[in-house]
């Protein structure tokens, strides 16, 4: 995204050095990310943005061969370079070959530490720090391609997953559970959401324990009555108490808590399946826990 952003390579870097020093990685199966074919990033996606994407990149790429700039700017906040489009090809694609490997029964669940993140790309806009909408592409080819009858979304980003709320209102099929700090970045998520949209905003500084009880009382019920056959978690760690992206006070351990009710809904109702997918986390040290966390829960370590 272009020098002092906070969507940086370090943050993949600090999730892998944290899983290697604590013996996690250890426990793990590791899988390469395949990059998406177009007509599956269309499954959520709007063609003419897609073609207009990879148009930007291309331009892109001639312009820096004759001399031109490092980076095309898509809004204020978000940047491509000329990776930017493999990269989020393979972001995509980690999803995607996720859920073939959970849904083959190769793996019980997984989690994709990709960059970048997918959550706030729409239909027919990427924004955010978000190029395409990893996990509603994986949603999306659960359903269409393997004709899944429920799946369900949890996000529990410091932001509201306005895209995948976009590509996913209204679809019976689908049942998406966030809580996010509001009012805040992107604005949205509080006024009248389709009924398959389950949105929780919280004021800034609301605490572990009070999310806990959210998570209790509001999404437990819903996914519970939804009976899903498979869970795609936007996890977000930047709602972690040293993210100074957001003013939220989780840690750790209630990100093990949410990881370990989500799991339980998932060996109830979907045969464990979860693919979960890497959304913000920009304080180093405490993203590298918080994934620590949330994937001793998944592998049972």
């Amino acid at each position: 995204m272009g020098p002092g952003h906070p969507e940086c390579p370090q943050r993949l870097a600090a999730i892998e050095d944290r899983l290697l020093i604590t013996g996690v990685a250890d426990a793990l199966v590791h899988y390469e990310a395949p990059e998406a074919s177009l007509s599956d990033i269309e499954l959520a996606h709007d063609r003419m943005h897609v073609a207009a994407l990879r148009g930007m990149s291309e331009r892109l790429s001639e312009e820096r061969a004759a001399g031109g700039p490092d980076y095309a700017q898509i809004d204020p906040d978000t940047a491509l370079n000329v990776h930017s489009w493999k990269a989020a090809l393979r972001a995509a694609g980690a999803a995607l070959a996720a859920t073939d490997a959970v849904l083959a029964g190769e793996i019980e669940n997984a989690f994709c530490a990709v960059r970048p993140p997918g959550h706030h790309a729409c239909r027919s806009k990427s924004m955010g720090f978000c190029l395409f909408n990893n996990l509603a592409v994986a949603a999306r080819y659960a359903l269409q391609r393997y004709r899944l009858q429920r799946v369900a979304v949890v996000d529990f980003d410091v932001h509201h997953g306005n895209g995948t709320e976009d590509i996913l209102a209204g679809d019976p099929r689908a049942l998406m559970v966030g809580i996010f700090q509001h009012p805040f970045y992107p604005y949205s998520g509080d006024r009248d959401p389709a009924p398959n949209m389950l949105n929780v905003p919280v004021p800034a500084y609301t605490r572990g324990m009070e999310i806990r009880e959210i998570v209790k009382t509001l999404w437990l019920p819903r996914l519970e009555a939804f009976q899903p056959e498979m869970l795609f978690v936007s996890a977000g760690f930047d709602g972690h108490r040293e993210d100074d992206l957001g003013q939220l006070g989780l840690n750790e351990q209630d990100y093990a808590w949410i990881t370990a009710r989500v799991k339980e809904v998932a060996c109830r109702h979907a045969k464990g399946r979860i693919v979960s997918c890497l959304e913000g986390g920009y304080a180093l040290g405490a993203l590298a826990r918080s994934v620590e966390a949330h994937l001793r829960v998944l592998a049972d370590i």
